[in-house]
Order: C-alpha cells, then structure tokens, then sequence
C-alpha cells in the first residue's frame, strides 16, 4: 500500500509499503480522512519534542486526526465491525498499569500514540492498524469530514468542560486556530458567551464568519470580566496572559503548547485562588464528540479548508495552501486520492 513517510527533517515521501494485517484483537482500517495537525508539522520540522526524548524517532508514518472503515478483523474481534465507519483514539494505554487500571490510559507511562509515540503508523496511509479496544463507531449523520474532526473536537470539549462555562458565563479563547475555534464552538452549545483572541486578520475575519461577534487581536481586547480563559495558543507568554485575565475563583484551561518553555507564576495563582486545567488529549472526549456532531449541535465542517490527495502531503506540512483553499485553518488528506 502507500503509505506517507517522513525520514528526516523536511524529508518525506510517498512509499510503497508492507500493508498491515490483523492481529489478534486488531482491526484494520482502510483509510477515508486524515487531518493534518500542528503536531505532525512538528515532526516534520523536526521540532517535536518526542523525538529528542527518545519516545519517537526517523523515519515515521504521520496521522493521528482520521476516519475510515473496517475492511479486516482479527482473531477475538466482533465481526460485526466489519464495513462499519469509525475513528478511534491516538492514545493506546499498555492496559495493565495503574494509570491504565483507573481509566487514564491516555496518560499511561507506557503508551504508545498513533502516528506519534512509540513507533506507531499513522493514518497517512491507505490502511490503519488499531486496536479495536480504541474504535469509536462513526452515526451515519457524522459523515467523513466531522469523522476526522473527532479528534482535535475531543480536546476541545475536554477543554469547555475544564472550563466549567454554560450559560451566564463568559469565556475567552486565546487562539483563533482549529483548536481554538473548536472550543469556541463547544462552548458556544453550551450556552456560554464566547469571545476569541487571535492574530492574523484572516484568522479573526475567518471566526467572525463562523458568527462569533467577539473577535479580537490583543491591543483590543476589552476589558471584561472573563469567567474562564482557554489558552489554545503556541505562544509562550500566553499562559501567563490567561491567569492574568481570568477572573479570580474561576478557570483557567491549558491545550495549547508553545515550542519553548512557558512561565506561570503560581503566587498569581494561588492569590488568585484560580484552578488550573491541563488538557493532553481528546480520550475522554472522543464520545461526547461524536454526540454532539450527530445531534447537529456542533457542525465544524466550515474550518475545512481543502482536501488532497497524500502525494501533496508534504506540501501542506510545509505551510503551503493548496489552490483553491478556503479560509478555514484545516487542511485534510483523503490517502484513497
């Protein structure tokens, strides 16, 4: 099969490889969606942190944000699986520890990531391997494109309900990208007002045609008394942002991860008496996700912004838009292309 491969910093390619079998109490997918994230640009860059920690390393099969549909089964998995449309998690707990025991397997010491940790294939690929343990079975009213958006949508609802907001409440999003806007969307459904921070103009005019009214770049912000403030940001010196802006007694939500150290300072915090929400993964979200796409309450098709086939793959991971491209800050690969 083909398969995306990246063997070095801005090296990568379009491979023919071994396709995956089923394994006892695996399942193979063939791949319909991918997402391509920040983290897998990361990786191609070099930059992730994984790789200079030892957790990953060259070459690698990026692809951790897809859908698609089960064509094999192995031994000890339903059969009824079989031609059903699914995501399934990234994170794949070694199921025997202690973290994995009291259901925080998206934390285990020992696991694996697909696409990203431990040696894992990706998604960019025609077929998937996974265990079926990880699968999440995809309502005919979520179709491909809300399937590979299950994942990024995971973090972000993890992130509103980190964020304790719903109606009467007021939140603020530092980030104006997909996770960012995804937050804003949840936590618009919930009944919260929402206002964002971003800092290009095409992002802040891209999430006012979304319909949310408060849209801002920093030297505008007003001064408003913010119950919960999300920082789903890559920059380093808006986590203390966020603690400095959030009301006290309230939450502050941390998704966003900088390329470089971020400072917080905790006297702040604790003066503050503010609760501080870490957010590693959509695991626990995953579910409530799908809930949500299927019953119409959060439609994030429009953050799309074009599809391409894998051989443009490297393209994308580059930071070229493909022609055409809408103003949504999402681009996916269909590997069938």
């Amino acid at each position: 099969m083909r398969a995306f491969v990246v063997t070095a910093p801005y090296a990568a390619e379009v491979r023919e490889v071994e396709a995956p079998r089923a394994v006892p109490g695996e399942v193979v997918v063939e791949v319909g969606r991918v997402g391509v994230c920040g983290t897998d640009v990361e990786f191609f860059t070099g930059e992730m942190q994984y790789l200079h920690e030892g957790h990953a390393q060259f070459p690698i099969r990026l692809g951790h944000e897809w859908m698609g549909t089960v064509v094999e089964v192995g031994e000890h998995v339903d059969p009824s699986w079989l031609g059903r449309r699914v995501t399934g998690d990234t994170m794949l707990g070694c199921g025997t520890c202690r973290r994995c025991a009291s259901g925080l397997q998206h934390v285990c010491e020992y696991r694996d990531e697909v696409g990203i940790r431990g040696g894992r294939p990706g998604a960019l690929a025609e077929r998937l391997a996974v265990p079926v343990t990880s699968l999440h079975a995809l309502p005919d009213s979520v179709d491909d494109v809300l399937g590979a958006l299950v994942e990024p949508g995971g973090n972000a609802l993890r992130s509103v309900r980190g964020a304790d907001v719903g109606p009467g409440r007021r939140l603020l999003v530092l980030g104006a990208g997909t996770i960012g806007l995804l937050c804003a969307e949840f936590a618009r459904a919930a009944g919260a007002e929402v206002h964002l921070m971003g800092r290009s103009q095409r992002s802040l005019d891209f999430a006012r045609s979304l319909g949310f009214d408060g849209v801002w770049a920093e030297p505008d912000l007003p001064g408003l008394a913010w119950d919960a403030v999300i920082d789903a940001s890559n920059a380093a010196m808006l986590p203390a942002r966020a603690l400095e802006l959030v009301e006290p007694g309230r939450r502050v939500v941390y998704v966003g991860l900088a390329g470089t150290p971020s400072l917080v300072d905790t006297r702040v915090l604790a003066l503050k008496d503010v609760t501080a929400v870490g957010v590693l993964s959509a695991s626990p979200g995953l579910a409530g996700t799908i809930e949500q796409y299927a019953a119409g309450a959060v439609d994030p098709r429009a953050l799309v912004a074009a599809t391409v086939p894998l051989a443009d793959t490297a393209a994308v991971l580059a930071g070229e838009r493909p022609a055409g491209a809408g103003q949504g800050p999402k681009i996916h690969v269909d590997p069938r292309l």
